[in-house]
């Protein structure tokens, strides 16, 4: 049976849960459940934090998890990415108080000073990397206030819009540090080709493409088939199949989901009409 571990909490949580059950295995129903069996489908399921997922997959007690790369990489366990999912996107990056350092300084300006963050081990190597000697502390939860008391000048946290920053007199510097998304992660030398993980992997990926695509079906004259086929060409090439009034031929090609109405708009000025799109729910490719 595939042991897998699953976040327990925050933001990968959920979304994890949902593409788990999108992609056809059973999840828990309440939050207190530490442990899932989903006999049917041969998958054990963990629950566990976020940020002890890396060390339990390294370990070998499970086979494979889902989790952050930057708490992957924060973890400094020996597992690896093998299969980038899409959600909990963000950006981590340096921030100061403005005229600390210029943003072209930055991270060789941080020489003599301290670094607050909650990813000690990513912080210290990319300071490592770039031949900063500096100070980095460890706090857990919210940095922002770590220059405000004095603990460090420099924070390393993770940055959406940046407006929690600038509420506390911060502003952004330097290159971002990491760009993280969840992840599937497996230890480090794990065979690649277990049967088992390249079918869990499989239904993965097959939420992706039903996600990132729209099934789109039209008519249009003979005539115009080219440049409609053009417009739409599938994965392969499109399905195309006579319709009883001659002349006219249906159209069915996978597209991508965020250019489907831009594509139905130029299909329609082309002479195309009964165009539809609906959801996939499933694939393989």
């Amino acid at each position: 049976m595939l042991r897998i571990a699953v976040p327990n909490k925050g933001s990968l949580s959920g979304p994890a849960s949902a593409m788990l059950h999108e992609a056809g295995y059973q999840q828990r129903k309440e939050s207190k459940e530490l442990v899932l069996v989903d006999p049917e489908n041969e998958v054990e399921f963990f629950y566990l934090r976020p940020r002890d997922i890396a060390i339990y997959v390294s370990s070998g007690k499970l086979d494979i998890g889902i989790t952050g790369r930057d708490l992957l990489l924060d973890s400094g366990a020996d597992a690896e990415e093998i299969l980038p999912l899409g959600f909990a996107r963000s950006t981590f990056r340096y921030a100061t108080r403005p005229g600390t350092v210029t943003d072209a300084r930055a991270p060789q300006g941080f020489d003599g000073l301290t670094v607050a963050t909650s990813y000690e081990g990513i912080v210290a190597k990319h300071l490592a990397d770039a031949g900063v000697d500096a100070s980095v502390v460890h706090l857990d939860g919210a940095v922002e206030t770590a220059i405000e008391l004095g603990v460090a000048q420099v924070i390393a946290d993770v940055v959406e819009t940046g407006t929690s920053l600038r509420n506390a007199g911060l502003e952004v510097v330097g290159e971002p540090i990491l760009t993280s998304e969840a992840v599937v992660i497996r230890r480090t030398g794990a065979p690649a080709d277990d049967e088992r993980v390249q079918r869990f992997l499989r239904r993965l990926q097959g939420v992706l493409v039903a996600r990132s695509y729209v099934m789109m079906d039209y008519d249009c004259r003979v005539e115009h088939l080219e440049e409609a086929v053009a417009l739409t060409p599938g994965l392969e090439s499109p399905t195309v199949s006579p319709l009883h009034h001659e002349g006219w031929v249906a159209v069915r090609a996978m597209v991508p989901a965020k250019e489907a109405q831009r594509i139905m708009d130029d299909l329609y000025a082309l002479g195309a009409r009964a165009i539809l799109t609906t959801a996939i729910h499933a694939c393989r490719l």
